[in-house]
């Protein structure tokens, strides 16, 4: 009985384990029809990329992690201390004294101030200490495949990779990343590095992940692609007699102009012309609400993600970086 009761529980041990090796992806149709395409429509071994899926991985910690990203389930005030620590701060501090031919340049050039471009480096992964553990091909497929709300998403970044690869000469099977895919010291996702990343060293390649000089070039270039305004403001507190019912959902994009929300009692000590837009951002600080208005640079940082509080971490470590 003993024994018969060690198999049973080893057994259920086995079954609530997460699903790793022997995902079987080259059995299913949608994977098929994926292979297909891109044999199809970019040329490639067919032999080459079913060798390839037949090794992935699905990674069920990548699916816990994206279901409850930290910029959704955190205050400002518990996510602002983990990117305003001391030690990010002198770091960064050290990036930008030891590299501040290259961030000039890289202003000069394109008008993103160099102490934002040190701030997503810092932000990211540490300026360059932590670029991320997963491998990118598993992630990408267990998100492509299994993770139906933005399955379309992550299958054309799964595209995106493998032109890269192809493109820069990378090892499929080695890459490591976030588990969104996200790559390289400035963490791009497949699709930003094949349309923004720059040769900012002059060897001939783009590499996000030795070379400072590329990674600085290539944030820099996102950003004005993004429409960054050259030593235009991110944004500004503001006093609110009256918020509107709206400021419980921030929008990023700038919406209402500054004249308007100055007629709904929400103003800011630097004077701006009435028809700048901006946006109101609420957020929970350790001192009780905080009310922000965010102009077209805010929104600019939002676009490398899709969050308030990474672009409220990056713009105040910045403003660190500055003293």
């Amino acid at each position: 009985m003993n024994a018969m009761k060690k198999i049973f529980t080893t057994l259920a041990v086995l079954l609530l384990l997460p699903v790793m090796a022997q995902a079987n992806y080259s059995q299913r149709a949608d994977v098929q029809e994926f292979i297909d395409r891109m044999v199809e429509e970019h040329d490639f071994d067919r032999a080459l990329l079913n060798q390839w899926v037949a090794k992935a991985n699905r990674l069920d910690d990548v699916l816990e992690s994206i279901a409850r990203p930290a910029e959704k389930t955190l205050t400002w005030a518990q996510y602002r201390p983990i990117f305003l620590k001391e030690k990010r701060i002198e770091l960064g501090k050290a990036f930008m004294q030891e590299h501040r031919e290259l961030l000039a340049r890289a202003e000069k050039e394109t008008g993103v101030s160099q102490s934002i471009i040190a701030a997503i480096i810092g932000v990211e992964t540490y300026y360059g200490r932590h670029k991320g553990k997963t491998a990118v091909f598993d992630s990408l497929m267990t998100l492509g495949f299994d993770y139906p709300p933005r399955s379309r998403f992550f299958r054309s970044e799964l595209e995106h990779f493998l032109l890269l690869a192809r493109e820069v000469d990378l090892d499929v099977s080695l890459i490591r990343g976030s588990y969104a895919g996200a790559m390289g010291m400035p963490q791009f996702i497949s699709s930003s590095y094949r349309a923004y990343a720059v040769d900012f060293d002059g060897d001939g390649k783009r590499d996000l992940w030795d070379s400072t000089a590329d990674v600085i070039g290539s944030v820099a270039n996102y950003f004005k692609k993004h429409g960054w305004q050259r030593g235009g403001d991110v944004v500004q507190r503001a006093r609110v007699k009256q918020a509107p019912e709206e400021v419980t959902r921030t929008k990023l994009k700038p919406h209402t102009s500054i004249g308007d929300f100055r007629k709904q009692g929400i103003i800011t000590d630097k004077a701006y012309a009435d028809d700048v837009m901006a946006t109101l951002v609420t957020l929970e600080g350790d001192k009780g609400i905080e009310h922000w208005l965010g102009l077209e640079n805010f929104y600019v940082i939002t676009r490398y993600n899709h969050s308030a509080l990474y672009a409220m971490a990056v713009y105040e470590l910045s403003r660190e970086l500055e003293k």
